[in-house]
This record gives C-alpha cells, sequence and structure tokens, in this order.
C-alpha cells in the first residue's frame, strides 16, 4: 500500500505528490520520502542531499534552480511550514512541452510535494 496519491501534471515527468496522513487523538504521521515508493514514478536515485530553506518575507520571489548534465537532479520539493507556491518549468529541449510550465501551492496543510524530474527549472 503507497502512502502517496500521485498525480500526472500535464508536463511528462512532473508529478503532484499527495502524501497520506494518518492521525488520531495524539496527533499525525505522514511519510514525507520513500525512495521504493517512488521508483515507479521516475526516482531513480539516492538521496544525495537534503536542503532546507527559509523565506522571511511573505511575498519574496526567488530564481527558478535548474543543473545541467551531468550534475542533472531528480528533486522533491515539499513546503514543511506555512506555504509556498512552486514553479516548475521544461528546459528538456527536446520535449514535446519544452518551456511550458506548471505551479503548485505546496503547504503543511495540504501535504503536497512536487517530483520534479532531470531537465526541469524549478523555484
Amino acid at each position: 500500500m503507497s502512502r502517496f496519491h500521485m498525480i500526472q501534471t500535464k508536463l511528462a515527468g512532473l508529478f503532484v505528490v499527495e502524501r497520506q496522513v494518518i492521525a488520531d487523538a495524539r496527533g499525525s504521521f505522514v511519510r514525507l520520502f520513500c525512495g521504493d515508493e517512488l521508483r515507479e514514478w521516475g526516482w531513480s536515485t539516492s538521496i544525495a542531499q537534503i536542503n532546507h530553506t527559509t523565506t522571511r518575507r511573505r511575498g519574496a520571489v526567488r530564481g527558478l534552480h535548474f543543473q545541467r548534465p551531468p550534475h542533472a537532479e531528480i528533486k522533491q520539493v515539499t513546503c514543511i511550514r506555512g506555504e509556498v507556491w512552486d514553479v516548475a518549468l521544461d528546459v528538456r529541449k527536446n520535449s514535446p512541452t519544452f518551456l511550458q510550465w506548471h505551479a503548485e501551492k505546496l503547504s503543511a496543510e495540504n501535504h503536497r510535494s512536487l517530483l520534479i524530474p532531470e531537465g526541469f527549472a524549478h523555484g
């Protein structure tokens, strides 16, 4: 049984991840990541790094992040406090959705993540 519900966006390989919440009177439990469960959706590597960003001002805009091969990365972006509007842009030159984008509100309340494949910029 997967603890993730995967939603394919209009951009091939880009998924919205809805995480299952298990809750009772004591609180709740949410699995943030599981490589084995995400493998069928494109996760194909071990975790190389985990980063944490804090934005102090509401409405702050950050640039799009992108790594060129051979340093390209698969990313899972999650917001654990507050909310963020994350944009993923397809920069794969041979892709039928080249330069198309998808944005998703990620928050602690909606338990959503973006699973972003190699060849996408995001921010």
